[in-house]
């Protein structure tokens, strides 16, 4: 099995996402990578860590979630494997529930929303975004 982590999705990615079968509410499984060290462009907080970063996202999203009817259902950290071998685990799992595709979508198109992800972009070496369906939905 092959797979790459990214922090932002290509252009047919999106194009394929966002443009599918609406069918209504999913949660997407996020397996996350940090950075040694958040990244900010304008040089701030060079000591805080990629995950504490993030932190600062995850705590800013929840509003967000909520202002288009979805929520946080699950985060926490990767502590070992049990099963299959991987070269380098993820650092954390987390889990968000939206309502559709488009209420996603405003979400990510969101001024408030825009103005939190530079956590995200300063904290994240990459991630895999796995969007998942509950049995007989």
């Amino acid at each position: 099995m092959n797979f790459t982590n990214a922090v932002f999705p290509g252009p047919d990615q999106v194009a394929a996402f966002f443009g599918g079968t609406e069918d209504g509410p999913f949660v997407m499984v996020n397996l996350l990578k940090f950075k040694e060290r958040a990244e900010y462009p304008d040089g701030s907080d060079p000591d805080l860590s990629g995950k504490d970063a993030y932190r600062r996202y995850a705590a800013a999203v929840q509003a967000c979630l909520a202002s288009v009817g979805g929520r946080a259902r699950y985060a926490g950290d990767v502590t070992e494997l049990m099963l299959g071998e991987i070269d380098e685990l993820w650092d954390m799992v987390a889990l968000a529930e939206y309502p559709s595709r488009a209420a996603m979508m405003k979400m990510v198109s969101s001024p408030e929303y825009q103005a939190i992800e530079k956590h995200r972009i300063a904290g994240l070496a990459g991630q895999l975004n796995i969007r998942t369906k509950a049995l007989g939905a």
